[in-house]
C-alpha cells in the first residue's frame, strides 16, 4: 500500500498530540511509582475484567451481523466478530482506520460488498454515541455535581478559553469564517457531483452506503439487536466495575464511580487519538479526583485499564487477523478445486 504524505502527516499530528497529552496527564507524577502501584493490582480482577471486555466484542460481532442480515447476507459470527477485533487492531495505528478495515476484511471474508458494510458501521457508531449520551444522562440523575464539575473543568473552560483567544483576534476570526466556508462548499460540490455522476460506479457506491444505512429499519430479529446494544455497555461497566477492586486505593469505590468512570473513558477513548491514548489517561483520573482519589493513585488506575484494554485489543486483533487469513486461504483453495473438478468433468 502506498501511503500518501497527508496520511504520514495526520498520523504525525495526531500521534504528536497523544504525547501532549501524555504530558499533561503525567507531568507532575512519578512514573516510577505508577509502574510499582499497577504491579502490586490483583490479577484475578483483571482477568474478569478482561473477560467481560472479550465477551463484549463478540456481542459486538453478533450485533453486526443481525444488522448485515436485512441487506440479504448471512455472514458467520466468527467471522463479524474476527473483522470486529481487527477494527480495533487497525484503530490503535490510525484513528477510524478501524471502521474501514473491519468492512474490508468481512467483505473479503464473505463477499459481502464495501460500500453497504460501511452503511452498517455507521449506524454502529450513532448507535455508540447515543448509548454513551444515555450514559451520561444516567451519572447526571446520580452525580450530578461531579458531573457538572468534570465538564466545566475538562471541556467548558479549556474551550471557552480558546473560542476567546480566536475571536478576540481579527487573523483567528477570518481563519473562522473560512474553515466555514470551506466545509460548506465541499458538501456542495460533494452533492452536486453525486448527481452527476448518476448511474456510475460513485452512483452504485453511495447507494450500497445508503443500503446499510438504513438497514435498521428492517432488522429481522429487533429485539435482539437491542438486548445486545444494551449488553454491550453493560459489559463494558462491568469492566471498569471490577477492576477497581484490583486496586487498593479504588476498591472502596461504588457502582456509581465506575458509571462516571465508564463516561470519562468513553469521552477520552472518542478522542480523534490512537487508541485514545493521553485523553483516555488525562480524564478518568480527573474523574477519579472528584471523589478523592489522587492524582498519582488515579493516574495509575487509569494507566492500568487503559494498558489493559489495549492488551486485549492487540492480542485478540493479532489472533483474529490470522484466523482471517487462513479463511481466506481455505477459501481460495475450495474455489481452485471446484473449477478443477468442473474442467475435468
Amino acid at each position: 500500500m502506498k501511503l500518501r504524505p497527508v496520511s504520514v502527516l495526520k498520523y504525525i499530528l495526531l500521534l504528536s498530540v497523544a504525547a501532549i497529552l501524555l504530558f499533561l496527564a503525567f507531568r507532575n507524577v512519578s512514573l516510577k511509582v505508577i509502574l510499582h502501584e499497577m504491579l502490586q493490582a490483583d490479577p484475578w480482577w483483571l482477568l474478569v475484567s478482561t473477560l467481560f471486555s472479550f465477551i463484549a466484542l463478540y456481542s459486538r460481532g453478533y450485533r453486526w451481523k443481525l444488522l448485515i442480515e436485512p441487506l440479504g447476507y448471512s455472514p458467520r459470527v466468527s467471522n463479524t466478530t474476527y473483522a470486529v477485533m481487527v477494527g480495533y487492531l487497525a484503530n490503535l495505528a490510525f484513528p477510524r482506520l478501524g471502521e474501514v478495515t473491519r468492512c474490508g476484511s468481512l467483505g473479503t471474508a464473505e463477499d459481502i460488498p464495501f460500500n453497504k458494510l460501511l452503511g452498517t458501521v455507521v449506524v454502529e457508531r450513532i448507535i455508540d454515541v447515543l448509548s454513551l449520551l444515555l450514559c451520561i444522562i444516567l451519572v447526571a440523575i446520580i452525580e450530578f455535581n461531579r458531573l457538572g464539575s468534570f465538564l466545566r473543568k475538562n471541556f467548558a473552560e479549556p474551550l471557552f478559553a480558546k473560542m476567546k483567544s480566536v475571536t478576540s483576534s481579527t487573523i483567528g476570526m477570518v481563519v473562522l469564517l473560512l474553515a466555514i466556508l470551506v466545509f460548506i462548499g465541499l458538501i456542495v460540490l460533494f452533492v452536486r457531483y453525486s448527481k452527476k455522476k448518476s448511474g456510475s460506479k460513485w452512483a452504485a457506491l453511495i447507494n450500497g452506503f445508503l443500503n446499510g444505512l438504513v438497514s435498521i429499519k428492517h432488522l429481522r430479529r429487533p429485539w435482539l439487536f437491542i438486548f445486545h446494544s444494551i449488553f454491550i455497555w453493560v459489559l463494558y461497566y462491568l469492566s471498569v466495575y471490577v477492576c477497581l477492586f484490583a486496586l487498593p486505593f479504588t476498591s472502596h469505590l461504588g457502582p456509581a464511580a465506575a458509571l462516571f468512570l465508564l463516561v470519562a473513558g468513553g469521552l477520552g477513548m472518542s478522542a480523534p487519538v490512537q487508541g485514545g491514548i493521553g485523553a483516555y489517561h488525562l480524564l478518568v483520573s480527573q474523574g477519579l479526583l472528584l471523589y478523592g482519589v489522587t492524582l498519582q493513585d488515579g493516574l495509575s488506575f487509569a494507566t492500568l485499564l487503559h494498558s489493559l484494554q489495549m492488551v486485549t485489543v492487540i492480542v485478540t486483533g493479532s489472533i483474529a487477523m490470522f484466523l482471517l487469513f487462513l479463511h481466506r486461504k481455505r477459501k481460495a483453495e475450495s474455489a481452485i478445486q471446484a473449477r478443477s473438478s468442473g474442467l475435468s468433468s
